[in-house]
């Protein structure tokens, strides 16, 4: 697997970059690069509604408490109004600003994946180190439809999830993923 971080601006270059131009190392043909496709348009309403069952348990939780216990009144007051801005703006902004970020990709050789919110992290697995490839639905995905690709490699930070697909299209990725494993060579360590 390979796994760059690197924060986003002009002006800066990923590890990879620095040392590919300055002839250090072979360029991989498994190059770090913006993954083709999109998430689901429904990603958006359920990153959406995923904050807001968030925000009504936190800030109901802190509510009760505020309600219920007199003495916490004075330091809890403030500490509610913080947590409501910070939710208020993951409504508000995240869902649209992570759908409009998030790609993937998968290809014969391997597995592509952008994400990131204030950091963008680009990811990509080798075909031959994938150990196990899963969907996941959460009770809110199967109410709309989408699903969660989950790829596993034997490093311990070699997770890549992808999630916000379409169930046919996430259906249709582990199939063909579970294909390709199969017919490649090497024991995915």
């Amino acid at each position: 697997m390979i796994r760059v971080r690197r924060r986003s601006g002009p002006g800066t270059r990923c590890m990879a970059e620095v040392a590919a131009l300055s002839g250090r190392v072979d360029v991989d043909p498994l190059r770090i690069r913006p993954p083709r496709y999109r998430l689901d348009r429904r990603f958006i309403l359920w990153r959406t509604l995923n904050t807001f069952f968030w925000f009504a348990g936190v800030v109901g939780g802190l509510r009760l408490v505020y309600v219920l216990f007199g003495p916490v009144r004075p330091w809890l007051g403030p500490l509610l109004w913080v947590a409501t801005a910070i939710f208020a703006v993951n409504l508000v902004f995240m869902p649209t600003y992570r759908y409009r970020v998030h790609r993937w990709e998968t290809t014969d050789r391997a597995v592509y994946a952008l994400t990131g919110w204030l950091w963008r992290e680009w990811r990509i697995v080798p075909v031959s180190r994938i150990q196990s490839v899963d969907t996941v639905q959460g009770p809110l995905e199967r109410l709309l439809r989408l699903a969660t690709i989950s790829v596993t490699t034997a490093s311990r930070e070699g997770r890549v999830k992808i999630e916000g697909l379409d169930e046919a299209v996430a259906e249709s990725a582990v199939r063909r993923l579970g294909e390709i494993t199969q017919d490649t060579a090497g024991d995915a360590t």
